[in-house]
């Protein structure tokens, strides 16, 4: 009897062991389960992630490019106005030249750069002008300062017809120069001194912009090209 009675023992004790083991087996798999979905959860929400990261880098060229093809498209609508016989090629390289230098230049504009060579160039946005004060190209640079920029830019001062003549190397010089002095004396008085020298702008400025401290050239020069900046600034 005590020999049924702890082989009866042996079996319940058995079984309930049993129990326990599926019991573990099951929770084990649910929690395998639950973990294989959770990884597949974040590996999903990691692919999404990624995917509109790349979505938004897309749209981040195409504003790019859209905002480069209407720049391009402006600068040229503006030299057709004046310069129709420019070669197409010319005109291209002109006006991407200047939509790159006004992403280089934060101070500088492609509507402010074509107001300056518009007035500077006589309305003729002839690459090889040169003013009777000797001022040469599209930005009517002195030789003198397109040395001294020039050096600055690294550019090779071969001689002031190969360099200022250049119509690239004419608007890198003029635009660094001119991004210099907006820095320094604000909008008009950058313009002034553009036209008539630093220490007389600032004397301009130091005086509330008293009209008679300027020359009679500048007083007309500053206003032209701003009222030509805001022509620009208004097209579509």
């Amino acid at each position: 009897m005590k020999k049924l009675a702890a082989m009866g023992w042996f079996r319940r004790w058995h079984v309930r062991q049993g129990v326990v083991t599926v019991l573990l087996l099951l929770a084990g798999m649910g929690l395998v389960g639950f973990s294989v979905g959770y990884v597949v959860d974040a590996q999903m929400t990691a692919r999404i992630q990624q995917l509109e990261q790349r979505v938004a880098e897309l749209q981040a060229v195409v504003d790019a490019n859209a905002r480069r093809n209407y720049a391009l498209q402006k600068v040229i609508s503006i030299i057709d106005r004046y310069n129709p016989e420019m070669p197409s090629q010319e005109k291209f390289e002109i006006a991407n030249e200047i939509y790159e230098l006004s992403l280089q230049y934060d101070n500088l504009s492609i509507d402010l750069l074509c107001a300056l060579i518009t007035h500077e160039t006589g309305g003729t946005w002839n690459p090889r002008v040169v003013s009777p004060a000797g001022a040469m190209g599209l930005m009517q640079v002195m030789p003198s300062t397109g040395r001294y920029v020039a050096q600055m830019e690294g550019i090779q001062w071969t001689s002031a017809e190969d360099v200022l003549f250049d119509p690239i190397k004419n608007l890198r010089i003029g635009a660094r120069y001119l991004s210099d002095l907006v820095s320094e004396y604000g909008l008009e008085g950058a313009l002034a001194a553009y036209n008539g020298g630093a220490r007389r702008a600032s004397r301009w400025l130091a005086s509330g912009k008293q009209d008679h401290i300027l020359y009679g050239e500048t007083r007309r020069y500053v206003p032209a090209i701003v009222k030509l900046y805001e022509e620009y600034r208004a097209l579509m």
